[in-house]
């Protein structure tokens, strides 16, 4: 199931929908749209020690589990202006981003219709502040590599994003 397959009815004029490969199109008005993901952007703040921050989820999907501060992207943003938004809203902290760790494909969620995703994570830089949980973060936590919490608590792939950057900083 995909982001499209509850469109029945143009959303400008009405009309029934015309489905193609990945698309709706009206015919009588001409509005066509695809599926795609949706992106955001994340990072991995590293701290003068090696630590890890760690942000424990206080909303669905994967609530109570451990993941990285990051979120969506706005309209037109980029996403290293997100990475700085979204850890400010989400830690209280003001960071710098660096290095692109990689690009994960996922799903928001484990629903058939859930939302497909682009994410896109980055190492940063902690330019001032003490990290809090704020906005849909219940908890904080810097941790040692050696010291993450167990692979099973972790949200969506966070896992393989630590392992890659592991492998990476060896």
């Amino acid at each position: 199931m995909g982001e499209l397959d509850q469109w029945k009815y143009c959303p400008r004029c009405r009309e029934a929908l015309e489905r193609g490969d990945g698309r709706v199109e009206c015919p009588a008005c001409g509005f066509l749209t695809y599926a795609s993901s949706k992106p955001t952007a994340c990072a991995l703040c590293v701290d003068g020690g090696g630590r890890v921050l760690l942000a424990r989820r206080a909303g669905e999907p994967f609530k109570g589990y451990w993941d990285v501060p990051g979120g969506f992207l706005e309209e037109g943003e980029h996403p290293l202006d997100a990475i700085r938004r979204e850890i400010r809203e989400e830690t209280s902290l003001e960071v710098e981003p660096e290095e692109l760790i990689g690009i994960w494909i996922d799903r928001y969620g484990s629903e058939p219709d859930a939302a497909a995703t682009l994410n896109l994570y980055w190492t940063a830089r902690v330019v001032s502040g003490e990290p809090e949980a704020a906005d849909d973060v219940s908890e904080v936590g810097w941790f040692a590599p050696d010291e993450l919490p167990p692979t099973e608590e972790f949200a969506f792939h966070i896992a393989e994003v630590l392992e890659t950057w592991r492998q990476k900083h060896a």
